[in-house]
Formats: C-alpha cells, sequence, structure tokens
C-alpha cells in the first residue's frame, strides 16, 4: 500500500502544483495577456475604421505598437511569458480537468489541448518578436500561404472546407454562448457588486459576440476559399476586420465589432480577475 502511495506521489504533486497558487498565477497571467493583444487589435481596427489606420489590425500590427511603447521590450517579453503561462494552464487543464462538474470529460480536455496548442504557436510568435527575429508575416500572408499549401494536398479543398466550416461554428458557438452569458459558471460572482458584474456583463456579451463573429467570417472566407480554390480569397484576421467595412452599413460595422474586441480585451482581465481556476 505504501508502495502504491510512492507510486501515486509525482503524480498527485504535479496536479497540487496545477491547481495551487502557480496554476493559479498561470491563468490569471495568461488571461492578462490575452486581454491586452485583444485590446490592441480592437485598438487598431478601430484606428482603420476612422481612415487613420498605419499598423494591421492583427497579432503583428499589436506587437509592433507595444514595442513603440516605453520599455517596450520588457513589455513584449511579459506579454509572451503571460501567453506560455496560458499554454501551461491550458496543458495542466489537459492532464488534470478544469473546472466544473463536467471538467474531466473527454470534450473537455480536448478543447484545453486545442487552446493549448494555439497558445503556443502564439506565444512563441511573441517571444520571436520579442527576439528580434521579426515575425512570421502578416496573419493575411500567413492565411494566404496555409491554405494553398493545404490546397495542393490531396484532398485540400476538403479540408481547407472543412476547417473553414469548424471555425465558422466555433465562431457561431462563441457568440452564442456569451450572449447566454455561459461564462457565468467560471466566475466568482459572490466577489462582484451588483454594478461589477453589469459592466463585467456588458464586455463579456459585446466582446465575445464580436469575437465570435471575427471567428464566423474569417472561417465563411475560408470555405469560399475551398470551393472557389483560390487561396487568395482566404482572409487573415486583418483582412477579416476591413471587410465588415464593405458591407452596406459601411465603416460603422467595424465600429461596433472593433469596439467589441477592445470591450473583449476588457473581459479578459476581469477573467484573470474573478475567473475560477
Amino acid at each position: 500500500m505504501n508502495t502504491s502511495a510512492t507510486a501515486r506521489t509525482p503524480r498527485m504533486e504535479a496536479r497540487r502544483v496545477a491547481k495551487g497558487s502557480a496554476g493559479e498565477g498561470a491563468a490569471r497571467a495568461g488571461l492578462t495577456a490575452r486581454g491586452v493583444i485583444y485590446l490592441l487589435v480592437g485598438v487598431l481596427a478601430l484606428q482603420i475604421a476612422f481612415g487613420d489606420g498605419k499598423r494591421q489590425a492583427d497579432r503583428g500590427g499589436a506587437l509592433a505598437e507595444l514595442a513603440d511603447q516605453p520599455f517596450g521590450a520588457a513589455l513584449l517579453w511579459a506579454l509572451g511569458i503571460g501567453l506560455v503561462c496560458m499554454a501551461l494552464w491550458r496543458l495542466s487543464e489537459v492532464l488534470f480537468g478544469s473546472v466544473g462538474p463536467d471538467g474531466r470529460k473527454a470534450r473537455k480536455r480536448l478543447l484545453s489541448a486545442v487552446r493549448c496548442a494555439f497558445y503556443t504557436f502564439v506565444a512563441y510568435s511573441v517571444l520571436s518578436f520579442a527576439a528580434g527575429s521579426g515575425g512570421s508575416g502578416s496573419s493575411d500572408e500567413q492565411s494566404k500561404d496555409v491554405t494553398a499549401r493545404l490546397l495542393e494536398v490531396p484532398a485540400g479543398q476538403w479540408l481547407v472546407g472543412v476547417a473553414g466550416a469548424g471555425i465558422a461554428v466555433a465562431g457561431v458557438w462563441i457568440a452564442v454562448r456569451a450572449a447566454l452569458r455561459k461564462y457565468h459558471d467560471k466566475l466568482r460572482l459572490g466577489q462582484m457588486s451588483l454594478r461589477t458584474r453589469r459592466l463585467v456583463d456588458v464586455t463579456g456579451v459585446a466582446g465575445g459576440v464580436a469575437r465570435g463573429a471575427v471567428f464566423a467570417v474569417a472561417g465563411a472566407f475560408a470555405v469560399r476559399a475551398a470551393v472557389d480554390y483560390a487561396p487568395d480569397k482566404a482572409k487573415g484576421l486583418d483582412d477579416t476586420l476591413r471587410s465588415f467595412a464593405d458591407t452596406p452599413l459601411g465603416p460603422w460595422l467595424l465600429v461596433c465589432v472593433a469596439a467589441g474586441l477592445v470591450l473583449f480585451g476588457l473581459f479578459s482581465f476581469a477573467m484573470a480577475r474573478w475567473r475560477r481556476v
């Protein structure tokens, strides 16, 4: 019996660390870093909407904007480390489960694995930028390059189409969950005043709907690229945001979406403060 207990000790210790103050700190640092990126992208998109956008409204543009600030290099490294923390937190959810009654189910673990992979890539790109590599190009160029490569492989059109449809569905799912305020399940609502809760709901609903809309439109462009066998029709974050200004509503729709992304950045800060980890 003692031998069995000893054999379980490393995993139990790892779980204790992941669910303790270290894991909580990683989660809150990661959510703060996510908030910074969405806040900057939203501000850049607002500048584009009002005809004063000198940078692309994507992660690369956000990093360049941050680099121009006082102590920009230190801010970039801090952002990259925060995103590494986010990836590690999501990895802990894969290994030990997340909060909630169904946190250990396979579906939740798979979702955490996808998020871990995504934030690992984002953290790598941010740290590469901080190290002076200049990144790997704009989101628009990356989207077109990846789409072109996938279209060349066997069943490439199906791969791009399914991936695009998945992104579009994910966008709708994100928007619907935000509108229904499903994030309440993850917040420590008892620690918030009524006024604070209302403000958080404004950022959570508006920000989540805007974020979901961007995902849904980007996915739709990917599906169109697959159907037409035209990689140039795939769009990254910057081109996707600019497409909102090409609708009959003109730049005002882009203003609404951009403001929503700013609000989602603020919502991420609120999550960093009150989320149950």
